[in-house]
C-alpha cells in the first residue's frame, strides 16, 4: 500500500491537470525549462531545434526565446536571429564560426576594444590573423583583402569615436576584392532603428549583424544579452550549429526582460536621439572642447554618410578635449558630474561618462590628441543634463582659453 505522503509526492510531479490553451495577453508565456518532453522516442529522432520547427532542449530554445529571436529579425530586417549571453559573445561566436586556422579577419581601427582583443589573443593562438584598416578610407580596406580573408567587420560608427563610415563602398569593395568573404556588422548603435544593415540601397548589405541587447533593447541598465542577425540559411546554419556547440544560452526571466522593454525601444531611441543632438550641438559652443563628435553634426567625421543613410543616431556624443587640458583636470571635470554616472554600457535611463585617452585606443595614426570623454544621454530632462556639464566645467581650474 503507498503511503499518502509518497503519493503526493509522486502527484505533485505528474499531476493531470493541463490550463487550457485559450489564454491570451500581452506579454508572452515565459518558459523556464532545461529538460523538453517529447511524447515517444520516434519524435527524439525527428524533432528539429535548427529551424525553430520543435523543442528538444532548454539550451535550443523555448517558446519564450523563439518569440524574442523572432521580433529581433523583425527589427533588424533578418531572416535568423540567435541569442546569446552578451554583445560581446555576439562577436566572438561570429569569429569562432566563421574562420579557420590559416584565415584571416579585418577590423576597422576604430573597433569595439575587446573585439580586437579577442583577435589578438584567442584567434592569434588559433592560427588565425587579424588586420586593422582605416574605415573612413575604403582604399585601406582594399589594401588589406586577400584570398584569405574570411571575415570582415564593420562598425557604424566607430567605437567611442563615432566617426560613420560608408558602408556602402566598404561592403561592395569587399564584394568585388574578396568575394568569399562574410561581411559582419555590429550594428549596436543603430540598434535596427536607424538604418536597416540588410538593405543599405544601393543593392548593398552585410551579410551579418550583430547587436548588444544589453543596450537599447534593454533598456534597463540591467540585462546581459547579445544576438546574431542574418538572412542566409546556409550562414545561419553555421552559425546556429557553433552556437550549440559552444553550449550558449540565456536565461528565460532576460528574455522576458528584453520582450519587456521591445515595446518602446523607438521611443526611447528617438528620446536620446533627441537629447543627444541637443547636448552635441551645446558642446561644439564650448571653449574648452575642440572636438566634437556625433555624426549629427556636420563636422564629425562621415557626417555626409550618415545622412545619406541613417533616419536616426543614437545618444552618444563624444567630446575632445583642448589638448593643454591635463588628463587630472578631465578626470576632476568627470568627477564632478552629478547627473551622469562614471560607467561602461549605454542605451538605459541613466546618462554615463568615461574619459578615454585616444592613443592608447588606435594603432593607426589618429587625428585625436586630448583626452575624449564619451557621453551617454540617458533619459534624463535635457536641460538638467546640460546645466550638469556647465557645473563641472566651471568647476575645473586653470583651463585654457
Amino acid at each position: 500500500m503507498t503511503d499518502r505522503k509518497d503519493a503526493l509526492a509522486t502527484a505533485l510531479i505528474h499531476h493531470p491537470y493541463v490550463a487550457p490553451p485559450e489564454f491570451d495577453a500581452l506579454p508572452p508565456g515565459i518558459f523556464k525549462a532545461s529538460t523538453v518532453f517529447f511524447p515517444n522516442v520516434a519524435a527524439t529522432r525527428s524533432r528539429r531545434w535548427d529551424d525553430k520547427s520543435g523543442y528538444t532542449y532548454g539550451l535550443h530554445g523555448t517558446p519564450t526565446t523563439f518569440t524574442l529571436e523572432a521580433r529581433l529579425a523583425t527589427l533588424e530586417g533578418a531572416h535568423h536571429v540567435l541569442l546569446v549571453p552578451s554583445g560581446l559573445s555576439a562577436i566572438t561566436l561570429v569569429d569562432m564560426a566563421l574562420l579557420s586556422a590559416g584565415d584571416e579577419v579585418l577590423l576597422p581601427d576604430n573597433v569595439y576594444g575587446p573585439s580586437r582583443s579577442f583577435a589578438a589573443h584567442e584567434l592569434k593562438q588559433w592560427g588565425i590573423a587579424y588586420r586593422l584598416y582605416d574605415p573612413m578610407d575604403p582604399a585601406s580596406l582594399v589594401a588589406a583583402l586577400n584570398e584569405k580573408t574570411k571575415l570582415v567587420w564593420l562598425e557604424a560608427p566607430g567605437s567611442v569615436t563615432l566617426e560613420f563610415p560608408d558602408l556602402r563602398t566598404l561592403v561592395r569593395e569587399a564584394r568585388a576584392h574578396a568575394p568569399q568573404a562574410v561581411v559582419a556588422l555590429d550594428n549596436t548603435w543603430g540598434a535596427g532603428i536607424a538604418f536597416n544593415a540588410f538593405d543599405l540601397g544601393e543593392g548593398q548589405a552585410v551579410d551579418v549583424t550583430v547587436h548588444a541587447l544589453t543596450k537599447y533593447p534593454s533598456g534597463g541598465a540591467d540585462v546581459l544579452m547579445g544576438s546574431v542577425a542574418c538572412r542566409d540559411d546556409a550562414l545561419h546554419q553555421r552559425l546556429a550549429w557553433c552556437h550549440s556547440r559552444l553550449g550558449l544560452g540565456v536565461g528565460a526571466n532576460d528574455v522576458e526582460a528584453l520582450l519587456r522593454g521591445l515595446p518602446s525601444l523607438a521611443l526611447r531611441y528617438a528620446a536620446q536621439d533627441v537629447a543627444g543632438r541637443h547636448i552635441a550641438a551645446w558642446c561644439a559652443g564650448r571653449a574648452e572642447f575642440v572636438r566634437v563628435l556625433h555624426p549629427a553634426l556636420p563636422d564629425s567625421p562621415g557626417h555626409a554618410h550618415w545622412a545619406g543613410l541613417c533616419s536616426a543616431a543614437a545618444g552618444l556624443v563624444t567630446v575632445e578635449f583642448d589638448p593643454r587640458t591635463s588628463v587630472a583636470q578631465v578626470d576632476a571635470f568627470v568627477d564632478a558630474l552629478r547627473l551622469f554616472r562614471i560607467g561602461w554600457s549605454w542605451g538605459g535611463p541613466v546618462s554615463l561618462a568615461v574619459p578615454y585617452q585616444p592613443k592608447a585606443m588606435r594603432a593607426l595614426a589618429t587625428p585625436y590628441r586630448g583626452t575624449l570623454v564619451r557621453l551617454c544621454i540617458g533619459l534624463e530632462a535635457v536641460e538638467d543634463l546640460v546645466g550638469d556639464l556647465a557645473q563641472a566645467l566651471a568647476g575645473m581650474a586653470d583651463l585654457p582659453t
